[in-house]
């Protein structure tokens, strides 16, 4: 037995070693019609072009792609590291549908894929998408918001959230290209351009090359809308908008984190509305409060290219009663405050920024203003701080942005009232490790916080109220309240309580570099320190691998269904607005 094992790792070696490093796009990738994207081989040792041999569908390439791609001898890495070979060809587009297999032969390396390029129907489903990410979105923020802004008597909710009536439902797999975990940044850009690709990454094939902006583009929903259509652009967030998920329906890097550089890609497609945070990457260098590093003033630019410029609640409201032909609303520097500080407790840089509107508001202003185009809109609306307060297991500010999520959702859905020719679709990028497990009892005798959790029979009902009937409840401190744990941490001070004083901070630093838990919370009562299950180097807790749920209403929702993988959405999106169709 331990001989045919041997055999086998070795045959299975020998078969790896065989690989060439890369095709892309990968295997099974699936690509629409006509969309351009960039093909490229990575070989991991160096040949001479005559020896490297590529085929698509048993014919060589350049038959049926049109023309060859372009050699390089010598591909270099880090510190000019040869890592050998490559072949590429910008933009290519493949006219015809079908499948495409494509076959490398270099030497003893080989590598086959095959592509699936699909068209779409002829006509055209809907005339307006508009897609909601709760960027983190679990079953447990749902849960949660549903609880505390309608309240449960004897096991049954006492209403029901915007998004729980939309009438289809999947299951959306979130893995990356190189790993079963994910960040913002590769989903959102597998949802905006059909692609799955690595953390980190935006409208990319992650390559080998040190260089960020050079890995092999696809094209993106907002360039395919630009390519096929009149349509209108619409991007708001919460975050800062050129944050991974907002970016990811116009970006093209490897590294999200290259913000300034993203804002200049937003000025490429100029989306018709864009509203969120993160102006510091806008203004100039020499202008306090910029993030920039060069001296280029994209406030300026977009006014130049006829965007009216909002920078708070007054000036949006404002914008929306004009004749503007683009929005651009930049309201803060960074990342918008949750509604939980925004409008509750103040806290956060509220008072720096002391008029931001809520998403709700920005939703309503992005759909009157492209509304205004008789050819129809895609909208994208992100409620980033589900996520942001579900890293430092700040549940009551996540659940609360929740809430506002879902009242955003209702806006939509009372749009679509009046044009029933719109696609709804509410789901999240990823999810985190978050669960409803009772309620935390205030009253019940004794210090120790954390018998005062109930379980089972024990958990009763919590006992918020909204009697001013906006959907929040009125207060979070109240003395029976969710009790909502993360599965992953850091070491960190469980209080047990709502974070009134501002947003949750569970570790800090110290001196080794090592994420410790934040002494801050030491001495609230009842505190008890959490040893985490995280290496040290982990500030806050982790994004999950469970799937998210995806729901849809609306002309086209019919082809949500079963278990879909986040780049199998954006087929779904290109055919209910027929972007594959033949074009005159």
């Amino acid at each position: 037995m331990r001989t045919l094992l041997s055999a086998l790792a070795a045959t299975t070696l020998l078969a790896g070693a065989a690989q060439a490093t890369a095709i892309y796009p990968l295997d099974r990738a699936t690509i629409l019609v006509s969309s351009p994207f960039d093909f490229k081989i990575e070989l991991d040792a160096v040949h001479p072009e005559e020896e490297i041999a590529v085929t698509v569908n048993g014919k060589p390439y350049a038959e049926t792609f049109g023309t060859k791609a372009d050699y390089v001898a010598e591909e270099k890495g880090k510190d000019d590291a040869v890592l050998g070979s490559a072949l590429i060809l910008r933009d290519l587009a493949l006219a015809e549908p079908g499948s495409y297999t494509v076959e490398v032969r270099a030497g003893d390396e080989t590598r086959t894929v095959t592509w699936e390029v699909y068209a779409t129907p002829a006509a055209p489903k809907a005339r307006n998408i508009i897609f909601f990410v709760g960027d983190g979105l679990s079953v447990a923020h749902r849960t949660a918001a549903r609880i505390m802004s309608k309240g449960m008597t004897e096991g049954k909710a006492d209403g029901r959230l915007a998004m729980d009536d939309l009438d289809h439902m999947a299951f959306i797999g979130t893995s990356s290209t190189h790993s079963v975990a994910t960040d913002s940044a590769n989903t959102m850009s597998a949802y905006m351009t059909g692609h799955k690709s690595r953390v980190n990454a935006l409208g990319v094939y992650a390559d080998r090359t040190p260089a960020t902006q050079d890995d092999p583009k696809v094209e993106t929903i907002a360039e395919a809308l630009r390519r096929t259509t009149g349509k209108s652009i619409g991007v708001v967030s919460t975050a800062e908008i050129e944050d991974a998920t907002p970016a990811a329906v116009v970006a093209h890097t490897r590294k999200r984190g290259e913000k300034a550089d993203i804002v200049g890609m937003f000025h490429d497609i100029r989306p018709e509305v864009m509203l969120g945070g993160g102006s510091a990457y806008f203004l100039k260098s020499d202008i306090p409060g910029s993030k920039r590093k060069d001296d280029s003033d994209y406030v300026a630019m977009f006014r130049e290219a006829g965007y009216t410029l909002a920078t708070n609640a007054a000036e949006l409201d404002a914008a929306r009663g004009s004749d503007a032909e683009r929005l651009l609303g930049l309201f803060h520097t960074g990342n918008m405050d949750t509604k939980l500080d925004r409008s509750f407790l103040h806290q956060g840089t509220v008072g720096k920024f002391p008029n931001q509107p809520g998403l709700v508001e920005m939703t309503e202003a992005a759909l009157d203003q492209l509304s205004k185009n008789e050819e129809g809109f895609f909208l994208m609306v992100e409620g980033a701080s589900i996520d942001k307060m579900s890293h430092p297991m700040d549940w009551d500010r996540a659940v609360i942005d929740t809430i506002e999520f879902d009242q955003a959702i209702a806006s939509a859905r009372a749009f679509a009232e009046t044009h029933p020719d719109t696609l709804i679709v509410v789901t999240g990028d990823h999810t985190h490790g978050v669960s409803v497990i009772g309620t935390i009892d205030d009253d019940k005798p004794g210090d120790e916080m954390r018998e005062k959790v109930g379980t089972y029979d024990a958990a009763g009902f919590p006992n918020y109220t909204d009697a001013d009937g906006d959907g929040y409840p009125d207060r979070i401190d109240v003395s029976r309240r969710l009790a909502i744990f993360s599965s992953n941490f850091p070491d960190h001070y469980e209080t047990w309580r709502p974070k009134m004083d501002g947003p949750f901070e569970p570790s800090v630093q110290n001196e080794k570099g090592e994420y410790v838990a934040n002494e801050a919370y030491k001495d609230i009562p009842g505190a008890v320190l959490r040893v985490g299950n995280l290496p040290k180097s982990a500030d806050t807790a982790v994004h999950a691998v469970d799937d998210v749920v995806l729901q849809a209403t609306g002309p086209g929702a019919e082809e949500f269904k079963g278990y879909m993988e986040q780049s199998d959405v954006y087929r779904v999106l290109v055919d209910a607005f027929a972007l594959g169709a033949p074009r005159n």
